[in-house]
């Protein structure tokens, strides 16, 4: 029996690419995911953004976010997966632990920069 941990991976595509190349690539690392047994918890794209330093003579490039939870050999084979592809111009995959679940979830519900009298305030007009 293997063990489920959550990840959050990151990728870069490069700026040159069309709306439909961008939608084709995420669908393609989406289902590399799906079909190895990995649920995605949370998907985000962060869109066109500039980077820090030029890389491959790019200045920007589209950002991606897939949170998700799996066994510990899909990691592996999603690096295989970015690697093989040239539209990925940068990518990170990390173990998350409890401490960083717990924000992505307050950050999911947009609760980040808040001090907890709002966080309640707004639970209590929720009732």
């Amino acid at each position: 029996m293997q063990f489920t941990k959550n990840y959050e991976t990151v990728f870069i595509l490069t700026p040159v690419l069309s709306e439909a190349q961008i939608k084709d690539t995420v669908d393609k690392f989406r289902k590399v995911l799906t079909d190895n047994g990995a649920e995605i918890v949370n998907e985000e794209s962060m869109g066109l953004r500039k980077l820090a330093y030029p890389i491959q003579h790019k200045n920007t490039g589209y950002y991606f976010l897939f949170e998700f939870s799996s066994e510990t050999k899909i990691p592996d084979v999603l690096d295989v997966e970015y690697r093989r592809d040239e539209r990925v111009i940068r990518y990170l995959t990390t173990v998350l632990d409890k401490h960083a679940l717990a924000y992505n979830e307050r950050r999911r519900k947009g609760q980040l920069g808040k001090n907890k009298q709002q966080t309640e305030k707004a639970g209590e007009e929720a009732k």
